[in-house]
């Protein structure tokens, strides 16, 4: 056999396990999602979307080498817990969690699945991560609100309802979160002369009557923090225009809603970013070494509808400094 012929066949034999092995099925990911909001939920399905685009244009292929579970829990807290459950048996890759109730209740079910969550607020005082800067174990993700900022909803209140001097104040009594958002809040109404009254946030009964009896008395206003509240957005809004409650509110979507004004976060840009890190743990990085991030910019969005139907007239200062007005 010739040299030439012989060196021919060499080729042929090392590039056919090449060959074969690109001809070979491509592995198929699997990423977990747990939201607070329901299926039907507008912002749960536009946050869903926003995260699934971005994992699209970082190369990967929903039903290709890409599969997605969902469970949204909705108004029934009670199945959290199975949820997170259920997301834990399937062992996927990575979950993204929305929300600080889902992430503590995944914590709680595993501690080897990456997770990345949004939405959480002080992650490090409710024990979710052991620094924003260096979260170790298998969790990080994106915060959404320091304790500083909500002392704003208090300003905003007064600003937009100057006769308000008190307000009920909507939290959750079982976080770190909860508890710090109250004490912020607090902290600037006194300044303000407004009196704040904290409310539990556990079922749509409990809510109902704690809105009832506060608004028997005048000059009131309600202010909803974050954690759990989410779900419960359009029972908050539909209380506060029956009782002629002025109220704030931390999420732009409840303006949209019907809510009279809200200012925090930027709700999509944070699931976009989760896309990122949910990408980067994919290819092989670990949640430990991945920083949590805090948002980026805040909004103040205000409903001029609903400030007319509570008899309210906007002061030109805060539409100046709004970024959006729903007329």
């Amino acid at each position: 056999m010739r040299r030439r012929e012989f060196l021919s066949i060499l080729g042929g034999t090392a590039v056919w396990p090449v060959a074969s092995k690109a001809q070979q099925a491509e592995r198929v990911r699997r990423v977990g999602i747990l939201t607070i909001l329901g299926p039907d939920d507008p912002e749960g399905q536009a946050r869903t979307k926003v995260f699934e685009q971005t994992l699209q244009q970082l190369g990967w292929t929903v039903g290709r080498d890409l599969k997605i579970e969902t469970r949204q829990i909705g108004a029934d807290l009670d199945s959290l817990r199975r949820y997170a459950a259920e997301l834990v048996a399937l062992a996927p890759d990575v979950i993204f969690s929305v929300g600080s109730v889902t992430v503590a209740s995944l914590k709680q079910a595993t501690r080897t699945i990456p997770i990345v969550f949004m939405n959480v607020t002080d992650p490090v005082g409710a024990g979710i991560v052991e620094s924003m800067a260096h979260p170790g174990g298998n969790i990080t993700g994106f915060s959404n609100f320091e304790y500083s900022m909500c002392g704003k909803w208090a300003e905003l209140l007064k600003q937009i309802a100057p006769n308000v001097n008190r307000a009920l104040v909507f939290r959750d009594p079982t976080s770190a979160a909860g508890i710090g958002q109250f004490a912020a809040a607090r902290s600037v109404a006194q300044s303000l002369g407004v009196e704040l009254t904290p409310a539990d946030v556990r079922d749509t009964d409990e809510i109902e009557r704690a809105v009832a009896t506060f608004a028997r008395s005048g000059n009131g206003g309600v202010i909803v923090t974050t954690g759990g509240t989410a779900a419960h957005r359009k029972l908050f809004i539909s209380l506060a225009a029956r009782h002629k409650l002025p109220s704030v509110y931390p999420y732009r979507y409840y303006a949209v809603d019907g809510a009279l004004i809200s200012y925090g976060p930027n709700t999509h840009d944070p699931a976009r970013r989760a896309a990122g890190y949910v990408d980067r743990i994919l290819k092989g990085e670990k949640p430990a070494d991945m920083p949590v991030q805090a948002p980026t910019k805040y909004e103040l969005i205000v409903n001029l509808k609903t400030a007319k139907a509570l008899g309210l007239t906007v002061p030109q200062s805060l539409l100046a400094t709004a970024d959006e007005v729903i007329e």
